[in-house]
C-alpha cells in the first residue's frame, strides 16, 4: 500500500529555468513523509523533539524524467520499506493530478534510527514500525 500527497508547485519551488529545483523537490518529498507520519496518528511536534530518538535521512537521490513547472498539481507516492529493525527508506514517485499515468520523476530517501546523544544505531519505536506496516 502507499500514501498519496497532493501538491501544488510554487515559484520559490523552481530555478532560475523555471522548473522545480533537485533540492526543492526533495522537501516536498519530505512532507509527504510527514504527512503520512500525521495520518498514521504520530504525533509530529513530539516525534520531532524526542531527544532520545532520532531519525535522520542518510541517503537521498532524485531522479526527474520530465520538467515540473511553478503550478503543477502534484500526486507524490511514497511508499516506505523497512530495511531492518533499525532502518528503512522510502520510495516515491511524482505524477500530475492531470496526467497520473506518466511518472515525472522517482526519490529515495534512507532513514536510521540514532540515539541522538551518542549517534548510535537504536531500535526504530513502536509507532514508526506500525507506520511502517500500515503503508
Amino acid at each position: 500500500m502507499s500514501f498519496t500527497y497532493h501538491r501544488t508547485v510554487r515559484l520559490s519551488d523552481t530555478d532560475a529555468a523555471g522548473v522545480v529545483y533537485f533540492t526543492r523537490l526533495l522537501s516536498m518529498c519530505h512532507e509527504a513523509y510527514e504527512e503520512s507520519i500525521a495520518v498514521a496518528g504520530i504525533n509530529l511536534k513530539e516525534f520531532f523533539n524526542n531527544s532520545s530518538t532520532a531519525i535522520p535521512i542518510v541517503r537521498a537521490e532524485v531522479n526527474f524524467f520530465h520538467p515540473i513547472f511553478s503550478g503543477d498539481q502534484l500526486l507524490i507516492n511514497l511508499r516506505p520499506q523497512c530495511l531492518s529493525n533499525k532502518e528503512f527508506e522510502i520510495a516515491y514517485q511524482i505524477f500530475t493530478a492531470s496526467s497520473p499515468q506518466e511518472c515525472l520523476a522517482k526519490a529515495n530517501t534512507k532513514h536510521v534510527c540514532i540515539n541522538p546523544q551518542n549517534r548510535i544505531k537504536i531500535q526504530l519505536p513502536a509507532e514508526i514500525m506500525q507506520w511502517l506496516e500500515t503503508f
